[in-house]
């Protein structure tokens, strides 16, 4: 735009802007330098059309788009002079006018508007590079290349109708020209969603559209993130339901039928259409009903459809196109439904940017008079609402709601008020008469209860007496504590259920024994008596005998046959089994006595005890069979006698769970005296433990464990040598062979008992 000026003093100025600004111009309102818009030019290249915006410093600006055909740009600091009313634009930009404007900010600043009537509903695209900002859009002359086949402008989406047809619910989409759905999805994940891929096609509604209809909870349109080129309409339903298409036959409508069932149906019809450049969240605010207000950091908000638009919590999603939004790392984050807007500060007043907020969302915002700071932030087209986030939670700031105001102060000025507002809020709680309560507990001991309702229920003026005579609670505080008390005492001082824990404790053994044994002896003399003497005169006579025990010497020749003389002494005891042989000469001077005796026994025993017990809830019950051992020791000249219990014991705790299952933590000793290894007539304690949890069902039974103890033993007596004997060897050696074993099992089964 050129600067043609109609009277002498706009010559003038304009010879002054021409040659240049050589000392900044400060507002009278204000006193901050102003910048000058020096000019506003179009030019076109191969695809787009650029509208350029020269400014004579670098300057702050806002671009909004209040509606779909009128995008504004709006510089802080800066006066415009000079400009005609008119101004021409080359066909091919589908920017049709342009307007300058000088206005005033609510705290007086100086502000140039520059407004831009649209040809077409469009989004422009706005950049900055030093002084001069521009705005660019897409030349109507030009199709995108694999999109359009034919040249001409792109259809927008210019209406959405939500009605009631039979017993389903319709959204019907309206453009300026054909609709065709290139794909259409479901979501797989929660909450369900329907997508539907429009190529070809921009949109001049508001990114979201809450609806509240029947399955339909909202209906959202922007670019499709994979494929810029295409618009996505995106139906958020409260469920998943049957749907089916239907073009109009002119194709400019498209028509999504969603079939409700019948108890489904709502008779309230919800069409959002019209453009909010105010977001729901003034409505949600003018219906608070609640103070104090509540402090609601920017990180605390997550707004869900159909719930009106907030601030957005930390950890903000990214802004792929106008009323889409992408989480970070794929995560469900905030969604953001403000009119997207441009920003670009460098160094401006953090205050001035927060007033500038409240024009272009309307709402009514009041400054801490602590917040000071400056602001550097660049953004394109991202929601105004997700802005005022980022910009609130680099300056540590937050915000709360009274009413229709919303108030942004730092966190600290915020929490430090919330803490002032809870103590007020606890010491009037506290500056109640005190009462008194009495309860008798029936189940409950009154001692146990006291510490849990201290830390619980009690306020800080409270105290509790117990009188354990009657098992009865005292409670001296405040009404509504007493009454919290006197809930939790009904709560808890109930009757436990009971459990009755049977076991079966089954003990066998075996035992199995094998022995075969032999005892010979053999005696022979010579001795003129008999007539066999040696024929020498030494030794003329003698005997020999066998000699087993101790060595008593030889008895003499002429004594005759020593009966008792054992060679080999290998028999078993105890023999149930034996039989003898007995040879001699007639003259008695040989004579050989042999006894071979055999043992085998085998045996079985089984010991069945069923203990019973019932007991109470999270109450250990115990069972115990069998004996004490006296145990006497003595010290300093006395005697003392103890006592050792040697004996089947059973420890059991139950737990019975919600789910009708019993938790037992069970102790087990089976121990038992062996008095076949006694020292001193005090025998060792043969001992056998066991200690585990198991979870059980009511009724069932479990093998909580079982000990196995199996003795094998095997031995053999021998002659040194002689044994090796073939065939004659057995008449040197005795074997025995020994097996025992023992076996414990122990079943559990509890059984809970009703009242």
């Amino acid at each position: 735009m050129e600067c043609r000026p109609r009277n002498v003093v706009l010559w003038m100025l304009c010879a002054v802007l021409a040659i240049g600004v050589m000392a900044p111009v400060r507002a009278s309102s204000t006193g901050t330098e102003l910048a000058l818009l020096k000019r506003i030019a179009s030019r076109v290249d191969d695809r787009a059309g650029v509208i350029s915006i020269e400014a004579s410093e670098p300057v702050p600006y806002v671009a909004s788009q209040p509606d779909p055909k009128t995008f504004i740009i709006e510089m802080r600091d800066v006066i415009a002079v000079g400009f005609a009313d008119n101004f021409k634009v080359d066909p091919r930009v589908p920017i049709a006018d342009v307007r300058v404007a000088n206005t005033r900010a609510f705290d007086g600043a100086t502000v140039a508007r520059v407004s831009m009537l649209l040809a077409q509903p469009i989004r422009p695209r706005v950049r900055s590079s030093r002084n001069v900002i521009y705005v660019e859009a897409d030349r109507l002359d030009r199709a995108v290349a694999g999109v359009i086949s034919t040249a001409g402008p792109a259809t927008v989406i210019r209406d959405l109708q939500v009605t009631r047809r039979d017993a389903g619910t319709a959204v019907m989409l309206q453009g300026t020209g054909r609709l065709v759905a290139t794909n259409v999805e479901e979501s797989k994940d929660e909450p369900a969603r329907l997508y539907i891929d429009l190529p070809n096609v921009t949109s001049a509604l508001p990114g979201l559209t809450p609806v509240g209809q029947g399955a339909v909870r909202s209906v959202r349109i922007g670019l499709n993130a994979k494929s810029p080129l295409v618009t996505r309409v995106a139906v958020e339903l409260s469920r998943r339901s049957a749907y089916h298409l239907e073009p109009s036959p002119d194709g400019q409508a498209l028509t999504v039928l969603f079939d409700d069932p019948p108890t489904l149906r709502s008779p309230s019809l919800v069409a959002a259409t019209a453009d909010k450049r105010l977001p729901q969240l003034v409505a949600v605010m003018a219906q608070a009903q609640a103070p104090p207000p509540v402090i609601v950091p920017p990180q605390a908000q997550a707004p869900a459809p159909p719930a009106p638009p907030a601030v957005p919590p930390t950890g903000a999603p990214v802004t792929q196109a106008p009323g889409q939004v992408v989480p970070v790392g794929g995560q469900p984050g905030p969604r953001y439904t403000g009119n997207a807007v441009s920003l670009d500060f460098q160094g401006a007043d953090l205050r001035a940017v927060l007033r500038t907020f409240a024009e272009i969302s309307g709402l009514n915002i009041v400054i801490d008079p602590t917040i000071q700071g400056t602001v550097d932030v660049a953004l394109r087209d991202v929601p105004w609402d997700q802005a005022l986030d980022i910009i609130l939670r680099a300056n540590k700031l937050g915000y709360v709601v009274d009413g229709t105001i919303v108030r942004v102060a730092p966190l600290a000025v915020l929490a430090d008020e919330e803490t002032q507002r809870r103590k007020l809020s606890e010491e009037q709680a506290l500056s109640g008469e005190l009462r008194v309560l009495t309860r008798a507990l029936s189940y409950a001991k009154a001692e146990d209860m006291r510490p849990l309702l201290t830390a619980t229920v009690l306020s800080q003026r409270g105290s509790i007496q117990t009188d354990l005579r009657t098992n009865t609670l005292i409670i001296n505080d405040l009404p509504d504590r007493l009454q919290r008390a006197s809930d939790l005492i009904t709560t808890l001082d109930t009757a436990q259920p009971q459990v009755e824990i049977e076991a079966r404790i089954v003990q066998t053994t075996r035992q199995f024994a094998r022995a075969l044994g032999v005892q010979w002896g053999a005696t022979g003399r010579a001795s003129n008596t008999i007539g066999n003497t040696t024929g020498l005169a030494f030794p003329n006579q003698g005997s020999l005998t066998g000699r087993t025990g101790s060595v008593q010497g030889p008895p003499a020749p002429d004594q005759g046959f020593d009966a008792a003389a054992t060679a080999v002494n290998l028999g078993v005891n105890g023999a149930s089994t034996a039989m003898g042989l007995a040879l001699g000469s007639i003259n008695g001077a040989l004579n050989l006595d042999i006894a071979l005796s055999a043992l085998e026994k085998q045996g079985q025993g089984r010991i069945l005890s069923t203990p019973r017990v019932t007991t109470q809830n999270n109450v250990e019950a115990e069972m115990t069979q069998g004996v004490q051992i006296p145990i006497q020791t003595v010290a300093n000249n006395t005697v003392t006698v103890t006592f050792k219990d040697a004996a089947l014991t059973l420890k059991v705790t139950p737990q019975i769970t919600a789910a009708n299952t019993v938790i037992m933590r069970i102790a087990l000793e089976n121990a038992a005296p062996d008095f076949s290894k006694a020292i001193k007539d005090i025998p060792p304690i043969d001992t056998q433990r066991a200690i585990t949890q198991v979870l059980v069902s009511n009724g069932d039974t479990t093998v909580i464990g079982g000990i196995y103890v199996s003795t094998e033993q095997s031995s053999q007596d021998r002659t040194p040598g002689l044994y090796r004997i073939p065939l004659l060897g057995w008449l040197f050696k005795r074997d025995s062979v020994t097996d025992d074993s023992r076996e414990l099992i122990i079943f559990i089964t509890p059984r809970i008992l009703t009242l």
